[in-house]
This record gives C-alpha cells, structure tokens and sequence, in this order.
C-alpha cells in the first residue's frame, strides 16, 4: 500500500483546486491522489490552524511534512513578519504546494525535499517548527521528528504539534517534556490536543 510519506508516489495523478476557509480569509490549495486528505484539509490541521491564529508568530517558520503546503500558506498568510520553509519527502505534495503558493500569490516561500530533517544543514535553524506528523509512519519516526525538531531550533524557538489522544498525545507530551524541558497543551478539542513546547 502506498503511503502519503512516499517519496514518489505512483497513484494516477488527478490534480483539482479546493477551497479551504480559516478565519476571515479563504485559502486556494491544489489536491492529488498520493498526498495526505486528498478532498479537504484535515480535522486535526484544521484545529490546530485556529489555535495558531491567536498565537503570534514571526521569524522564520519551518512546516515540517507540508503535504499540499496548508500550515505555510496559511501562516503566510496570516503572519506577514514570517519566512517560511514547506519541507517533504513527497515529490508530487511538494509539487502541489508550489502551485498553492503561486495561487495565494505569496512570495519568499522555499519548498525543500528531504526524508526527516536530513536536507537540512547544521545551520539550518528556525524560530518556529510546525507539523502534523504522519502517525502512521510509527512512533520512532515520529520521535526522531522531534528531536530533529529540537535540534534545529533557535534558542527561544517554538515548536507546535497536534496529535490526537488516541495517537499517543499523553505518552507524546511527556516525550517532548523530557526532550524540551516544557510542554504546554495550547488547547484540545475531540481528541486532539495541540501541543507547544520552548527551547
């Protein structure tokens, strides 16, 4: 079976736009077959969205596993005072998220292949982190997602996860807690908790 977290998916590619509306604004976003919630953005994306909203976020921003690129083009959108870095192993989701990016007609936006964080250099670091990580890809991916994460952080950095408590959010907090001496619940919602943690 064919995962969102493939390199090179080979599913028959059946491009389409979708309209995904937050707040006041509506957001332009191009969907394929191969990337992660194909019709609509996601339950937990969306929720964690609304809580960044009232968060304030300036800097240099990275979306980790951006699938179609809905985090940075929604904070782009949101947050003028931000650069953002879109990051995926997903050759046709990066794809698609340049072309979302041309469609909200927004600038400065670098779009990155990598597996994890390994594209990045040492000297790679940001101020914010964000991600939906790819539960089933399994807990030692996503725990080396986070330690990635941590280690390419500034100091004072941010890092903002949502996961749902049946995913693991519980043993998930206590992880980032050891890892970044903090971890907040932001808020939660059906099961979904979103999760902010400081270096």
């Amino acid at each position: 079976m064919e995962h969102y977290y493939t390199n090179n998916p080979t599913s028959k590619s059946e491009e389409k736009e979708i309209e995904y509306y937050i707040a006041d604004k509506k957001i332009k976003l191009v969907v394929d077959n191969g990337v992660f919630s194909k019709n609509h953005v996601d339950i937990a994306t969306n929720f964690m969205l609304n809580v960044l909203l009232k968060e304030d976020i300036k800097g240099d921003v990275l979306d980790f596993g951006c699938g179609y690129g809905v985090i940075g083009i929604t904070i782009a959108t949101f947050f003028e005072n931000t650069k953002i870095t879109m990051l995926d192993i997903n050759e046709r989701a990066l794809s698609l998220a340049k072309k979302g990016v041309k469609l909200n007609k927004l600038n400065d936006i670098k779009i990155i292949e990598s597996d994890g964080l390994s594209a990045l250099k040492e000297e790679d670091n940001y101020d914010v982190i964000v991600t939906n990580p790819p539960i089933r890809a399994g807990k030692q991916v996503i725990y080396k997602m986070y330690e990635d994460s941590f280690n390419h952080l500034k100091d004072g950095g941010v890092f903002y996860l949502v996961i749902n408590k049946k995913h693991g959010a519980p043993s998930t907090k206590e992880f980032l807690t050891e890892l970044f001496g903090n971890c907040e619940v932001l808020d939660k919602k059906t099961g979904f908790n979103v999760l902010k943690c400081v270096k």
